[in-house]
């Protein structure tokens, strides 16, 4: 017996879009529209402020590189948000149903849970003078599956899922930024393995993913910290930019949303320029876009 919590609002009340560049559209143009009204409206650098707060660093460092600081960190937090509702707005359009904030609740063998944790520390500690073990998602998995025992009640909460109405399959997905920290990381990788443990199979398939890749292709990501535990290169419960996007939205939609964002950022520059900065935007200043 299993059972899924929602902890989103009734659906009822979230936006539904017909399709993935509405989508992708309006969900970062809100993100950005605030952002833009914090820095220059409710929450703006005020240089007099800086320079009375700071200042030995007003005294060697021009105000300039403090504002552009400034704007960063009211960019970088509200961005990690809109990820997850880029997701679940894809996801909807895609597959019928898609929410963050799921909480499923059933239960795990007691073997089970048990090997989760052996396999978890075999990953981060070596044992009996042997290094850590190098990751393998099938035969972690495969291991853990086989334990069974008792059934204990676990509680797991998954940053997103989807219940498709296209393969009538339950999916989960840890999303994480694209340079995860280890311990979120461990945090993630116990919970699918709960999730794929759990008696009555409430999940069909779980997956860590990233929203986009800093290295560029697969085969190059090299962020140490998630190598630890998971094979980020070929353990196929790992989805990195295109390849998650086309998985939740469909075949091309990593693509078009490179195309919409690209057309965003042409509109959002322009804007940082005169009015955040106070200067005309160099030359060439729409040239370095998304690929």
């Amino acid at each position: 017996m299993f059972f899924f919590f929602f902890n989103e609002p009734d659906e009822k009340n979230v936006t539904r879009y017909e399709s993935v560049s509405e989508a992708t559209l309006s969900i970062i143009q809100d993100m950005m529209d605030k952002v833009m009204d914090r820095v220059l409206v409710s929450d703006p650098f005020v240089t007099e402020k800086h320079r009375a707060n700071k200042p030995l660093y007003a005294a060697l460092v021009p105000d300039e590189i403090f504002k552009g600081s400034h704007f960063e960190r009211r960019f970088v937090t509200p961005f990690g948000s809109a990820w997850e509702k880029l997701a679940v707005a894809v996801g909807k359009v895609y597959y019928g149903h898609c929410i963050k904030g799921c909480t499923i609740e059933g239960s795990v063998g007691e073997e089970s849970l048990r090997r989760i944790q052996e396999v978890l520390n075999r990953l981060e500690h070596g044992f009996d003078g042997k290094k850590r073990l190098k990751p393998s998602w099938n035969e972690e998995l495969t291991y853990i599956l086989e334990g069974g025992g008792e059934p204990i009640p676990v509680s797991v909460t998954c940053d997103i899922l989807i219940k498709s109405e296209r393969t009538g399959k339950n999916y989960a997905f840890e999303l994480k930024g694209p340079l995860p920290n280890s311990d979120q990381t461990k945090v993630s990788k116990e919970k699918m393995f709960k999730l794929l443990a759990m008696e009555g199979h409430p999940i069909d398939e779980t997956f860590y993913t990233l929203p986009y890749n800093p290295y560029g292709k697969k085969e190059n990501y090299n962020w140490s910290f998630p190598n630890r535990w998971f094979n980020m290169k070929e353990d196929k419960s790992v989805l990195i930019g295109e390849e998650l996007w086309d998985f939740i939205g469909g075949a091309g939609t990593y693509q078009n949303f490179i195309k919409e964002i690209n057309k965003l950022g042409k509109h959002y520059k322009e804007r940082i320029y005169r009015e955040f900065l106070g200067i005309e935007p160099p030359e060439g200043f729409d040239k370095d876009t998304l690929k």
